[in-house]
């Protein structure tokens, strides 16, 4: 990605080093993966995981060189745990999760904190702007979305996880907050749940728009 080089030059020298990168580029997805056109997998791949990716590269060996920072990874609850009709999305940030863990373990050391959060539903256009099957723009958001967390909670949230040094912080709520716990404590469970919900027809509810 050559503009991430330009781009990261630009940053860099408006104050000679930067001491925060926050990795939140993100398009979300609303199929079946049967039903999925395979451009869709590249283009949220491209732009959920390897432009974060990219932008990294360009800052992390400058960053470290300076004696660290702080990188702000922004993932989902379905960076977790996979959830349906979003199997792309759900492949990227699981992606972003494992590459800025990685970054944390080699780093940390050389003074570069890492923070990855995992949001659930937060009241903003992800949904309307997701894509469908064939890659067009969903246009329509998702109960669960218009009823979630508000964007100021969610930066409040991120900035007090920032301050406190936290690795990891899940801002969710209800179900979507037991989802990284049954992931990771009860993995059968939390499978399970997903696949009773297909078979309950919540594809068919998501597409007529009546369903979170």
């Amino acid at each position: 990605m050559p503009c991430c080089s330009a781009m990261a030059e630009e940053a860099w020298n408006w104050c000679g080093r930067i001491d925060g990168l926050v990795n939140n580029a993100g398009i979300s997805q609303r199929s079946l993966a049967i039903e999925t056109d395979f451009s869709v997998y590249r283009k949220i791949v491209d732009v959920d995981l390897l432009a974060p990716i990219a932008l990294t590269q360009q800052l992390l060996p400058r960053m470290v060189a300076a004696g660290g920072g702080q990188i702000v990874a922004i993932s989902s609850v379905a960076g977790i745990a996979g959830v349906p009709l979003r199997s792309a999305y759900c492949a990227a940030k699981h992606g972003l999760i494992g590459y800025h863990d990685s970054i944390r373990a080699e780093n940390e050391h050389l003074g570069l904190k890492v923070l990855v959060v995992a949001p659930g539903s937060i009241a903003t256009n992800v949904s309307r702007n997701a894509l469908s099957a064939d890659g067009s723009v969903r246009g329509a958001s998702d109960k669960a979305i218009d009823n979630g967390l508000s964007p100021d909670f969610a930066a409040a949230q991120i900035l007090d996880a920032v301050a406190a040094g936290t690795r990891e912080l899940v801002v969710a709520e209800g179900a979507e907050a037991a989802i990284p716990a049954l992931r990771r404590g009860d993995p059968d469970a939390l499978f399970d749940r997903m696949s009773a919900m297909v078979q309950a027809g919540y594809a068919t509810q998501m597409k007529a728009g009546r369903e979170g």
